[in-house]
């Protein structure tokens, strides 16, 4: 099934973006909001590139949610609460070729909204994060494992062996913006 080889495939690439934007001290509670910022911004970039062409690659599949699955905005609002201009694109990021790379793409972007989970529940546990909203991290609430395994199921139904590379090429076009 492809959503357990696309982990396996690209763990490489999850464990680096972990490093780069240090998530180990999450729990540990010496994460700064200035961490935090940096860790939105990369999520910025990711979602601000990918997400339209997601919606478009995919948008013959409604039984995907992609209305629901949109994040563009809640993370533009937290960067905004924190007084966090973005004044760049990203636009050196690799655009998406197919359907198979959308779904590789949003793989990752549905990934970090599963890890956004964790990491909201940890920050909650800092001092320094008391008055902090997490509307990308937190955007679908109790939904969360639900959403994401609907979206494993429609992924292993939908991408046949022969786009298996093309799925994990996607997923590594996303952890690039993201490391």
């Amino acid at each position: 099934m492809i959503s357990s080889i696309l982990k396996e495939e690209t763990k490489q690439e999850h464990d680096k973006t972990e490093e780069t934007l240090q998530s180990k001290k999450i729990f540990d509670r010496s994460y700064t909001l200035d961490d935090y910022e940096k860790l939105l911004i990369h999520n910025y970039f990711l979602i601000s590139k990918y997400e339209p062409q997601v919606n478009k690659l995919l948008s013959s599949y409604p039984g995907l949610k992609l209305d629901v699955r949109t994040k563009i905005n809640a993370i533009a609002r937290d960067l905004s609460d924190l007084g966090v201009g973005i004044n760049s694109d990203n636009s050196a990021a690799n655009d998406l070729n197919n359907e198979a790379e959308a779904f590789g793409a949003l793989y990752v972007m549905e990934g970090s909204t599963l890890g956004g989970n964790v990491i909201v529940k940890q920050l909650r546990k800092n001092p320094a994060f008391e008055n902090i909203t997490f509307n990308y991290f937190g955007i679908y609430g109790e939904k969360t494992g639900l959403l994401w395994q609907e979206f494993k199921a429609f992924l292993d139904e939908k991408i046949n062996e022969k786009d298996y590379e093309s799925c994990i090429s996607g997923a590594r076009k996303a952890y690039q913006i993201l490391a």
